[in-house]
């Protein structure tokens, strides 16, 4: 069965450019939102993975349908995480389906060392926003952004979501399956920014969304919050690749 809409609508209805602002804008594309999960209770299969299983470059995260994982898929490679009798499990294929997911085609990364004076989530949205405007990125369109390196602490939660629990809440949503919090942890982090999606890819608190895959391999997940170690780097698109 295919969740895709065909190509042509999805450009029109879940194609996330602009063209009137200066600088770079990226192609980022949504399947799904988190405005349907909580208002409507809506956590149904919106896309299957396998659609995008030959295609290169490819950077996403999302929600497993019904609520039953944590998407993270780098550069075309998939690792989807769930909760089984208690234990994380992690899956390296794209036979999964997503009630939620934001993804991108990246050819190219710029990398930039990210200052020691920024350390909390808060200072690090800010930083990326106008480091992403000075490299020429048009930041009033969303784009992904990497983060790698190890964090001095982080909170991170694997959704496992109890079925015909109609009552959706962002807490509810952590507490849900795994959490924890870990320190001194090597992370590679893949992020979306946007401040205009709000209650579709990201909460409305926060113009990021997160998910996280442990340089060991051992967890993947979504995260909750950060605590920035010294020497991490922030990986941003190549201004040069993508043209409109």
């Amino acid at each position: 069965m295919r969740y895709l809409l065909p190509f042509a609508a999805l450009i029109l209805l879940c194609s996330c450019r602009n063209t009137t602002s200066d600088g770079l804008t990226v192609q980022v594309e949504y399947v799904g939102a988190l405005k349907n999960m909580m208002r409507k209770g809506d956590i149904s299969a919106q896309i299957d993975l396998t659609e995008l299983s030959d295609q290169a470059g490819i950077y996403a995260l999302g929600a497993v349908t019904n609520l039953k994982g944590e998407v993270l898929i780098l550069d075309s490679k998939p690792y989807i995480s769930y909760v089984q009798a208690d234990s994380l499990l992690i899956d390296s294929t794209f036979d999964h389906t997503a009630t939620l997911l934001v993804y991108s085609n990246i050819e190219q990364w710029q990398e930039v060392q990210v200052p020691t004076d920024v350390k909390s989530e808060s200072s690090l949205e800010e930083y990326i926003e106008n480091k992403a405007e000075e490299l020429g990125i048009n930041v009033d369109a969303p784009f992904p952004f990497r983060l790698i390196g190890t964090l001095t602490s982080m909170d991170w939660h694997v959704i496992n979501w109890k079925d015909g629990d109609l009552e959706h809440t962002h807490e509810k949503h952590v507490q849900s399956g795994l959490h924890d919090r870990m320190q001194g942890v090597e992370v590679d982090i893949l992020g979306f920014y946007s401040n205009r999606h709000h209650a579709i890819f990201t909460h409305h608190t926060t113009n990021m969304h997160m998910h996280v895959r442990t340089t060991d391999g051992q967890l993947v997940a979504h995260v909750d919050d950060l605590e920035l170690g010294t020497g991490m780097k922030l990986l941003l698109p190549a201004t040069k690749v993508a043209q409109d």
